[in-house]
């Protein structure tokens, strides 16, 4: 009989500390909502103690959200305990995740403490959290660099305490496969104790080992694997999800026979969901998600596709869940056709919603003549995860030439006033975002600017993606267009958008607490 390996995914606290991937709340339950159809074990839904509004996101998700285990992270400290355990105390099943670093790097430069010490406040946090909620996970920050003999008398001493999962992570990616998976064995026999617990694993990509470093652990003993989708996550980001399931499913030959509760035909859909939300592109040759993962272009590797598909493919593209590709509709196609192939691809949209999107897919079918799967996807999602739209791009015309100065004349609308102004640049773009400035009447400051082609052909869709600094804090912004100037500019206005839109909902966040304070 398999054995059951539990998905903890923690695209929702781990990956969202990418720069500019902040969700707001609605998104972060849209996301958690998801996972839960994809069927994780454990949702880590986000660091209350960080913010106020991630509180208040991580406790809606608790509420909401029923089948997963909602978890929160927290230090080994007792008010980031209270405010984890306020985060998540009306879920169906909650857990307090709290940690602290075991490696002396760690313990000597970044706490200024002793071992003694910092075993002592693990075991008092874990007793504390055990005290407010039966289901606790304790993690040996940086474990891979921890003294061997220090790590097993914490972990001896904090399931004493009542711990119920054991996390183990490779907090810098430093780990070698056979290393992880050798220390994970001798744990397993230096503590007899963790057999009463699981024992799971958190991987990150430094070195491109987090995958295999995984598979190495549940070889030797970890049955809780901690990921996130896409692999997203802090510097080179995390073992992916959809890494480790499919491995897990496609070689039982050489891992073992492993289950996990993932339904993989929901894998693809939520790839795109937090690629769209978060504003972090999926490179093409990214393993099961990218869109190169299933394409063959080599005439050998066609030929052999056309004679047996398990020549060049080892998972089925139906299995992920990722749509057929020679799927065209054009400008001729009626409401009837698009919402069918919408529906067919997995999407839920309101009356309203779909109007958007015909509205859209009509603009795109007149100028691409074909309008591919791909580009479908791309309207569904720029309408499904918009952040409301303080201004909105109306017209734009572009003055650019070899010789002369680049100019840009611009209409947008803020709440129905059409707003005019233009400028120039050193390039059409820069000319665009000056005019917004002056119309917005705020400096941004441009972090960082991408254009890509996310479909094929001379037609194809161009993608914008931007990250914009406002007020200390980093907005990403992304659109599409089959015009690359109109996609940066609208690009530039969605950052924009989301930056006012965090900035007015702090606000009346404080407000409300504070007049909750004086009720």
């Amino acid at each position: 009989m398999a054995e059951k390996i539990y998905i903890f995914d923690t695209t929702l606290r781990d990956g969202e500390q990418v720069p500019g991937a902040k969700l707001a709340k609605e998104q972060k339950l849209e996301i958690a909502r998801q996972l839960a159809v994809l069927g994780v074990d454990v949702i880590e839904a986000g660091f209350p103690i960080s913010s106020p509004g991630d509180l208040e996101a991580v406790q809606t998700v608790a509420k909401e959200v029923k089948g997963p285990v909602i978890a929160a992270l927290c230090r080994v400290l007792k008010k980031d305990i209270d405010a984890a355990w306020e985060a998540i105390r009306y879920a169906e099943r909650p857990r307090i995740h709290t940690f602290v670093a075991t490696s002396d790097i760690h313990i000597q430069k970044k706490l200024r403490a002793d071992r003694e010490k910092i075993l002592e406040m693990a075991v008092e946090a874990v007793k504390y959290a055990k005290s407010l909620c039966e289901d606790v996970e304790f993690s040996t920050e940086d474990a891979s660099r921890t003294d061997f003999d220090y790590l097993c008398r914490t972990i001896e001493a904090v399931i004493k305490a009542g711990a119920t999962v054991i996390n183990v992570p490779d907090t810098v990616g430093y780990a070698i496969p056979e290393e992880f998976g050798e220390r994970i064995r001798r744990l397993r026999e230096r503590v007899p104790a963790l057999d009463r617990v699981i024992l799971s694993v958190h991987c990150h990509n430094d070195l491109g080992l987090a995958t295999a470093n995984t598979l190495a652990a549940i070889r030797n003993g970890a049955r809780q694997v901690e990921v996130t989708i896409n692999g997203v996550g802090e510097r080179a980001g995390n073992c992916a999800l959809e890494e480790v399931v499919m491995a897990l499913r496609t070689r039982k030959d050489f891992i073992g026979e492993y289950e996990t509760g993932i339904n993989t035909k929901e894998i693809y859909r939520t790839s795109r969901m937090v690629s769209s939300l978060m504003g972090l592109v999926v490179q093409p040759n990214k393993a099961i998600v990218g869109s190169n993962a299933f394409a063959h272009s080599s005439g050998i590797h066609q030929d052999g596709i056309l004679k047996d598909r398990a020549t060049y493919e080892i998972i089925r593209p139906e299995d992920v869940g990722v749509p057929a590709h020679q799927f065209v509709l054009t400008a001729r196609s009626g409401r009837h056709a698009v919402r069918h192939r919408i529906e067919e691809m997995g999407y839920s949209l309101t009356e309203e919603q779909f109007e958007n999107v015909f509205n859209r897919f009509l603009e795109v079918a007149d100028k691409k003549k074909e309008v591919m799967n791909e580009d479908l996807a791309i309207i569904v999602e720029e309408e499904l995860f918009r952040i409301p739209e303080t201004y909105r791009l109306e017209h734009v015309q572009i003055l650019s030439a070899t010789e002369g100065i680049p100019m840009a004349a611009l209409k947008v609308s803020k709440k129905g006033r059409l707003v005019s102004d233009a400028s120039t640049g050193n390039g059409p773009i820069d000319a665009a975002y000056k005019c917004i400035e002056r119309i917005v009447k705020r400096k941004f400051r441009l972090e960082s600017f991408n254009l890509s082609a996310v479909t094929s052909g001379k037609d194809a869709i161009g993608e914008a993606t931007v990250r914009v600094r406002a007020n200390g804090g980093v907005y990403l912004g992304k659109a599409t267009s089959t015009d690359i100037v109109v996609a940066a500019i609208k690009a530039y206005l969605a950052a924009i958008n989301k930056a006012i839109y965090f900035e007015e909902k702090e606000k009346s966040e404080k407000k409300a607490r504070k007049r909750a304070k004086t009720a």
